[in-house]
């Protein structure tokens, strides 16, 4: 049997079939670099992807630093500003409960002296020490809710309202002057206004008197207005009884007015005619709509400030406000011509606080019981004393069985 020759052996000109020939082992090495050129670029282009991937990562991360280092500082300020409007409302609250014009550290003060003298102290106080004790135990007893209670209510709201809008409209509606009280022009208001000039007028001087009207307008010796006269618009039915000039007054229409408007919001300031027996005004106002603007109003200043009772202090600032809302002056000022703003407003508190004697102090108590219902509705159960409590069904029914138990043990 033949053995296969190599190809070494074969005649010239001839080839194997089984070797390569040149081209072929050139093709070969073409594609082998395709191939590897091929997988360069591929690998190449998963680098570039992981690349991208890595900087978009990186970048929604910083994107979420960023973020939450707005939501933070977002945070700041909102607590920032809500302790603002905290402070200022706490500011705002002491100058319409406790005091209108005398300074916190005057009450301090005065406090201290009188602690300091403690019992060995003879000598007799005046009124205007007597005012601070008092405003320094009405401020003491406001701050449980100082402490407690985050104010987010626009309180120079009501004011602004009270001082433009609201007033005007009240006595629009009520005297139909002719021409209309301006609710933008405040310089068209006080005594050169017939209606408003009715309601400042002293209350011992007769408006409708045309001699009267020109004696006010032109400053006439007995006919000056000041602080020593009270407004017709305290009284109800803005008209004094020369004979009793404490009948009526403070029980002006206009003046329950302002005081609901600012303390219980404008829109409870419509129902001032009855005296809120059995309906709860403040249930009522959670609900009502404000139709003066276009704040929601969560709850009105009484709610914030825990306040269930009319109290004097209260009433003096309303009256000032409402003075200077029927003035014709366009900016707050103590003293206004004759008139003199911080008398006035120590006038009105010692009425409440200096009542002369126990007869007066009983007429004041029921005066403040009669606003007290005027602008909260019913009365408190607090205030019902023990034989009032005792007297109710409930109670009555107890003491009924248990005295009928006491009876069936003793007998025989």
């Amino acid at each position: 049997m033949a053995s296969p020759q190599s190809s070494s052996m074969l005649p010239a000109g001839e080839f194997d079939v089984n070797e390569p020939q040149d081209g072929s082992r050139s093709a070969m090495c073409t594609n082998s670099e395709d191939e590897q050129h091929q997988a360069g670029l591929q690998q190449k282009d998963s680098n570039d992807n992981a690349a991208e991937a890595s900087l978009q990562a990186r970048q929604r991360r910083r994107i979420a630093q960023l973020e939450e280092k707005l939501q933070v500082l977002e945070s700041g300020h909102a607590v920032k500003e809500k302790q603002t409007n905290y402070y200022m409302a706490q500011g705002r609250a002491i100058r319409r409960i406790v005091t209108l014009f005398d300074n916190i550290e005057d009450l301090i003060c005065e406090n201290d002296r009188r602690c300091e003298a403690g019992d060995d102290d003879d000598t007799t106080s005046t009124n205007d020490q007597d005012r601070l004790q008092v405003g320094f135990a009405t401020f003491t007893n406001t701050m449980r809710w100082f402490h407690k209670t985050a104010v987010d209510m626009e309180y120079d709201d009501y004011l602004q309202l009270l001082k433009s809008t609201l007033v005007s409209e009240w006595i629009n509606r009520e005297f139909k002057p002719d021409p209309p009280v301006d609710p933008d022009d405040k310089n068209s208001r006080g005594f050169t206004n017939d209606a408003c000039g009715r309601l400042l007028c002293p209350a011992e001087l007769n408006w409708s008197d045309p001699g009267v009207r020109a004696g006010i307008r032109d400053r006439s010796d007995g006919y000056i207005v000041t602080d020593l006269s009270f407004p017709a618009f305290m009284y109800e039915k803005y008209t004094a009884n020369p004979d009793d000039l404490e009948e009526g007054l403070f029980k002006g229409k206009i003046l329950v007015q302002g005081y609901k408007a600012v303390f219980t919001s404008p829109s409870s300031a419509k129902d001032t005619e009855c005296d809120g027996d059995g309906a709860d005004i403040i249930q009522n106002n959670r609900r009502a709509r404000n139709p003066y603007c276009a704040l929601k109003v969560k709850k009105h200043v009484a709610q914030i400030i825990r306040m269930e009772k009319v109290t004097p202090r209260s009433l003096a600032y309303i009256a000032c406000q409402v003075r200077f809302a029927l003035s014709s002056v366009t900016s707050w000022r103590s003293v206004d011509g004759d008139f003199d703003y911080v008398q006035f407003w120590r006038t009105l508190v010692d009425f409440f606080e200096k009542a002369p004697g126990r007869e007066a102090r009983r007429r004041v108590d029921r005066l403040l019981e009669w606003w007290t219902r005027k602008v909260f509705g019913r009365s408190r159960r607090e205030d019902l004393s023990k034989a009032a409590k005792a007297s109710m069904s409930v109670n009555a029914l107890a003491t009924q069985r248990a005295q009928r138990d006491d009876v069936l043990f003793d007998s025989p």
